[in-house]
């Protein structure tokens, strides 16, 4: 696999001064994922943790259910990027191939392969009553426990990170990119390799939330969302409708929270 990082000359302008340095940049190439010999999509994302970007990628996207559909495995390196190759059962193999003689266009980043309203606001899982009661002191701690797991970010200041908190335990798993969607597609497919269900923790985010990050969020069967930044109006929504609890603007003195509050043993009125 490509190396992570790349070490580039720059110059560091500050007042009166320009000063050469060496900055650590984090690589982005492209990967394409192929389904038993047939490309669905090409990522843009961080060479690393592929097997998990892939896995989480085909849950997400509802191409698989269960890690146990993926047949097989292997990530090919080329010049031009990489190939993350899955061989799936033979229902999922059918249900995929009838998925893609609906598309009408080629597919890439964002909501892959839709090419309809109605398909990208897709209906969510009802996570209503899913997942633990969350002590308010341990979502204000979770955006500053996530820098822990981010060496890549300390190398770079230029990559995402998306984390799974378990209540008492505080983040127990995490993964990095330069895409925030791809560093939460890599985190569930982490983990379900490794037998951790989204119902009993919160995912946190170092990014803002927005439709895409809620509707992964549901699909990995998660109640609650914590994020550094803001939430988007209909990602709000959608949070609201699908029984997500939203905490954001979580950054170690307070949080916002914005829907579902029962998760959290602190005294807020719901919003609709």
């Amino acid at each position: 696999m490509p190396p992570p990082t790349l070490t580039a000359e720059a110059l560091s302008v500050r007042k009166g001064s320009r000063v050469p340095v060496l900055r650590t940049l984090p690589e982005e190439v492209p990967v394409a994922m192929v389904y038993d010999g047939t490309t669905h999509a090409v990522m843009m994302a961080s060479p690393g943790d592929i097997h998990d970007f892939a896995l989480g990628f085909s849950l997400t996207e509802g191409i698989v259910t269960d890690p146990a559909q993926v047949a097989d495995f292997e990530a090919v390196a080329h010049d031009q990027g990489i190939e993350a190759r899955l061989w799936l059962a033979e229902d999922r193999a059918e249900a995929l191939a009838a998925r893609r003689r609906t598309l009408a266009g080629p597919v890439g980043c964002g909501l892959c392969g839709i090419d309809s309203l109605d398909q990208a606001l897709r209906p969510l899982p009802d996570l209503h009553g899913v997942g633990p009661i969350l002590p308010e002191v341990e979502v204000m701690a979770a955006t500053e426990a996530l820098r822990g797991w981010q060496p890549l970010h300390d190398r770079t200041r230029a990559v995402h990170a998306a984390g799974f908190l378990l209540p008492g335990q505080g983040v127990v798993l995490a993964r990095e990119d330069v895409g925030r969607h791809n560093a939460l597609d890599k985190l569930i497919g982490a983990m379900a390799r490794q037998g951790i269900a989204g119902a009993e923790g919160a995912f946190v985010l170092t990014s803002r939330v927005s439709v895409e990050m809620v509707q992964k969020c549901a699909m990995a069967g998660a109640g609650i969302l914590i994020a550094v930044s803001a939430p988007t109006a209909h990602a709000l929504r959608l949070a609201q409708g699908a029984g997500i609890t939203l905490a954001a603007f979580a950054r170690g003195e307070g949080f916002d929270l914005f829907t579902h509050p029962q998760r959290l043993n602190c005294e807020v009125t719901d919003v609709a």
